[in-house]
């Protein structure tokens, strides 16, 4: 008994050194790796790098807000793009009308996103499974045709940006900018880890499970899965805030489903219900993206096939591999 307890208590190893370092030190490289970009850029004059990692930060990013709703919420969304769309326009269009300040851009993000993201939260999680999926795809596929009809604003062949979110000197700086991003990630994975290890996400975590057992203890689940889904919303609409910044245009090319699907994959890809697992997917697959685009014409003949061997084979995900658990619910 005594030898079976010790072995319980030993933390779980991957080739001789505990997961919980390899998590340490991955994490430590994935920072200095992403810092190292602006540098390379910046001695190189390489601005295309800067663009590409930037935008890998900003579906990191929206992917980190998809990974509350989907891998600790069980919330299967289809229609989390027109979030990232929503960002993108509101910057877009107070630009087109001469509103510059950053500040008032983010403000009208977040308000734009929480007067969408609770109606349809409500409608959608009334029902489940391929319901839910359906009624995020169906408000989603809305929006992004509405985007279209919009011709003052570039209707569907979008909008550019001529003024930027205006932060002082930093205003139109992509180096700043992708800093900018950088913080902003470590914030989102910062507060989702206290999110997630909070009373708050207990209840989301096991309403994924099973909701009517948390109801049998006297929780209504439906409000924390509502909170759940519109923070996710959240940080995919200040994606789309800085991917307006970064691009400098916007387009309903950014809510179309197959780019939910996109999110989706990358999730899944990193590993659902991880803290980190988000921003490797995210990494992979638009890095992997761009290194097939290099090689072949035919690069989605290649990808697709390898984003499914990759799930087959890895079902918690790339970063999965490094869980204690099949499913890291202590947040790493």
């Amino acid at each position: 008994m005594n030898a079976l307890s010790t072995a319980q208590a030993r933390p779980p190893r991957l080739l001789g050194l505990p997961k919980a370092h390899w998590r340490a030190a991955l994490t430590v490289l994935l920072v200095v790796l992403f810092l190292l970009v602006p540098v390379y850029a910046a001695q190189s004059g390489d601005s295309y790098a800067l663009i590409l990692f930037g935008r890998v930060l900003v579906f990191a990013l929206a992917a980190v807000g998809l990974n509350l709703a989907l891998g600790y919420g069980g919330m299967v969304s289809l229609g989390h793009a027109m979030y990232i769309g929503v960002g993108a326009y509101s910057v877009a269009i107070l630009s087109h009308h001469g509103l510059d300040n950053g500040l008032l851009h983010l403000v009208v993000v977040c308000a734009a996103t929480l007067a969408l993201s609770v109606p349809v939260g409500l409608i959608a999680l009334r029902t489940q499974g391929i319901a839910f999926i359906m009624i995020t795809l169906a408000f989603a596929q809305m929006l992004f045709f509405v985007a279209v009809g919009l011709k003052q604003y570039g209707g569907d062949e979008g909008l550019s940006i001529a003024r930027l979110s205006r932060f002082g000197a930093l205003t139109a700086d992509k180096t700043a900018l992708y800093l900018s991003m950088m913080v902003a990630l470590g914030l989102a994975l910062a507060l989702f880890r206290r999110v997630v290890a909070s009373r708050f996400g207990l209840v989301l975590r096991a309403a994924k499970v099973s909701e009517r057992r948390v109801r049998a203890v006297g929780t209504p689940p439906l409000g924390y899965r509502l909170v759940g889904y519109v923070l996710s919303a959240q940080l995919c609409a200040i994606a789309g805030y800085f991917l307006a910044n970064l691009t400098a245009f916007a387009s309903p090319a950014y809510m179309a489903w197959t780019v939910s699907g996109e999110l989706i994959v990358m999730v899944l890809l990193g590993g659902t219900g991880t803290l980190v697992g988000p921003v490797v997917g995210a990494a992979a697959f638009l890095l992997l993206e761009e290194g097939l685009k290099a090689l072949t014409e035919h690069w989605m003949v290649i990808m697709g096939p390898v984003i499914v061997l990759i799930v087959l084979f890895l079902k918690n995900g790339l970063w999965g591999i490094l869980a204690d658990q099949p499913q890291d619910q202590g947040g790493h």
